[in-house]
């Protein structure tokens, strides 16, 4: 048996139970397979894959809070810092009822070949709670940001491990946290990302995800002679990378027509209105029935568990923007029937192993979150060296940084595919430019 597979059939034994984790390992390794295959024995002399799919350190701990009606609430918190080989760990908090410690292995994963992709010097981790901020209060959100880091507290640093925001985790939540920190540490450091830009933070982080899909997915179709401006876009989600992927969208002349949250989803013949979209989810955190009511062209679809909601829109790009897995293969088949050439992820492994073979197969230019939604994290690095500095850069700084970030992840993921006999094939790409930085550091490191 080769080392890849057995390496893959030793994370399934270990790790039971955790199929997102799987999955994730999975695809990876498949795609160094070429790499590892040529020098087997070295790596598996070192243990190299065995030191890389096991996270440095896992902890997991209760969060017991009080809510408005003086109830005694309990949930589980976990950070998991997974690889620290070419920086501090670096990865985002998500609060959500879904989140595990097999979900947290896997984002943690993903993340160590993404901050590897940014060129920034920041390692793989990754963390959260199955804590549901919606419908909650902000004192109940408060007090449960302040037992979450009242735990967490002792396990991070700003050169140590600098967590951010993911799904649930926005301004407010940061805020609280952050003051959390302070208040026990009596240190004022850039310890969270995402920061308030009264407090520490950077103009255009918010942007920065969604800003940064667009920037990749515009040099991904301009190296393969096509052009973004007038073209169709299906986007999934209504959070954060979603909204931001929509306004620049826009801005590069494409028509964005769609955006779902959980309960459906919105279909614009005129194109999405950010400034409505924004209203209904920033300021009102409400559903997007409010904005099918105020807008006489959208369409409102209810969720339904047998339908292809967004990906069933004609459209020239795709770009899932909400949560894992949520493209599957029945989806891609409607995508490519309706003539879909790009797709490019704005969340984390949104897109199925099957799905993903699909769409590679029938010519569609794929290009995996890892990359593609790597301008969060490599704007959070930058909110890190501003913070170290004691300095802020203007908004056309950063923006200008980050797109020079993203061109130049495309560039290494392209040459990594031509380099390796597989053209074209951006997953691999992206997993084979990650993982051979972050391999050269751990063999320069020794056994650890």
């Amino acid at each position: 048996m080769s080392y890849v597979d057995e390496v893959y059939e030793l994370v399934v034994a270990k790790n039971p139970a955790q199929p997102e984790f799987h999955q994730a390992v999975k695809e990876v390794l498949e795609s160094l397979r070429v790499v590892i295959e040529a020098d087997e024995e070295a790596y598996r002399k070192e243990a190299l894959l065995e030191r890389l799919t096991v996270p440095e350190r896992v902890v997991q701990f209760r969060v017991p809070w009080v809510d408005d009606k003086g109830q005694v609430q309990v949930n589980n918190g976990f950070r998991v810092q997974f690889n620290s080989a070419i920086g501090p760990y670096k990865g985002g908090l998500r609060f959500h009822p879904s989140v595990n410690l097999g979900i947290i292995k896997f984002l943690g994963f993903e993340q160590i070949f993404k901050n590897s992709l940014t060129g920034l010097p920041i390692g793989g981790g990754k963390g959260g709670c199955d804590f549901d901020p919606k419908g909650k209060s902000d004192r109940e959100v408060m007090a449960f940001c302040q037992s979450f880091m009242t735990e967490l507290y002792r396990h991070i640093g700003a050169d140590t491990d600098v967590p951010a925001g993911d799904i649930g985790v926005g301004g407010r939540e940061i805020g609280f946290m952050y003051g959390q920190y302070k208040r026990i540490r009596n240190q004022y450091e850039g310890v969270l990302t995402g920061k308030g830009l009264t407090y520490g933070g950077s103009l255009a982080r918010t942007e920065a995800t969604g800003y940064g899909l667009l920037y990749l997915t515009e040099e991904m179709l301009k190296c393969n002679g096509k052009d973004i401006t007038g073209k169709t876009i299906a986007v999934s989600g209504a959070g954060n990378v979603a909204i931001y992927a929509i306004q620049k969208a826009q801005q590069l002349g494409a028509k964005p027509v769609t955006c779902s949250d959980s309960t459906g989803w919105i279909y614009d013949s005129e194109g999405i209105d950010v400034a409505l979209l924004k209203e209904v989810k920033e300021v009102k955190r409400a559903r997007l029935t409010e904005y099918a009511a105020a807008r006489p062209s959208a369409e409102y679809h209810e969720k339904k568990a047998d339908e292809h909601g967004v990906w069933s829109v004609k459209c020239d790009i795709a770009l899932p923007c909400a949560t894992q897995n949520e493209l599957d293969l029945e989806d891609a088949k409607a995508l490519v029937a309706n003539g879909c050439f790009a797709v490019a992820e704005g969340a984390n492994m949104p897109t199925t192993l099957e799905a993903t073979e699909y769409l590679q197969k029938n010519g569609v230019l794929f290009c995996p979150g890892k990359a593609s939604n790597a301008g969060g994290v490599a704007t959070s690095a930058l909110e890190m060296s501003q913070n170290s500095e004691r300095l802020s850069w203007t908004f056309e700084e950063v923006d200008s940084k980050l797109q020079g970030i993203m061109v130049n992840i495309f560039h290494n993921l392209d040459e990594a595919s031509k380099k390796y006999g597989m053209e074209g094939d951006y997953v691999a790409g992206a997993n084979i430019a990650g993982f051979l930085k972050v391999a050269e550091a751990m063999k320069a490191q020794g056994i650890v």
